[in-house]
């Protein structure tokens, strides 16, 4: 880790720019080998902004079968991966995260400009457009876009929500899906 995360309640430090490693990212994220799909945080600016590294190899498992002879990594997991990046900025945030998950409640306009190889390192860019926080439960939407050097191959604005890992599926009403 380059620079230490500050504990969720020093306020005064959200221009503070943060960078995570790997062990840092498995700390902070729940998501594990195939499914974890950001390498490393570049840059964190408390609940405004990420940026983070995913590095795209052939040992991936979904080129086996996506597409034989022509491996492109699947638009969904591109989008999957601007969620995890924007999960890092908000568990960032969250003293109690091993009680806790992630749920997507939106997917808004993705879109997927450009197909992403193996040997491609894709910079996932992040930027928050809404936080709400209320007991037991933060809400964020977030935009994002995926690029590969300095080209975007895809973009999405994605919602979620931090709720009770203890919390079953159909609990509550309130439409946010479970994973």
């Amino acid at each position: 880790m380059i620079e230490t995360t500050p504990p969720a309640s020093e306020t005064s430090e959200s221009a503070q720019k943060i960078s995570l490693d790997i062990h840092d990212i498995l700390r902070i994220l729940p998501h594990r080998y195939p499914f974890l799909l950001i390498d490393r945080v570049l840059e964190l600016k408390r609940k405004e902004s990420i940026v983070a590294i995913k590095n795209v190899t052939i040992n991936e498992p979904f080129f086996n079968g996506h597409f034989p002879g022509l491996p492109i990594m699947p638009g969904v997991l591109i989008v999957e991966a601007i969620a995890q990046a924007g999960g890092a900025l908000l568990l960032t945030e969250v003293e109690d995260r091993e009680h806790k998950v992630i749920v997507f409640t939106g997917i808004e306009r993705a879109k997927f400009r450009r197909p992403v190889s193996p040997g491609d390192q894709l910079r996932i860019e992040v930027e928050v457009k809404g936080w709400r926080a209320v007991p037991r439960m933060i809400a964020v939407k977030m935009y994002g876009a995926a690029y590969v050097a300095d080209k975007r191959v895809a973009e999405a604005t994605v919602s979620c929500q931090l709720i009770d890992r203890s919390r079953r599926s159909g609990d509550g009403g309130d439409g946010a899906a479970t994973e």
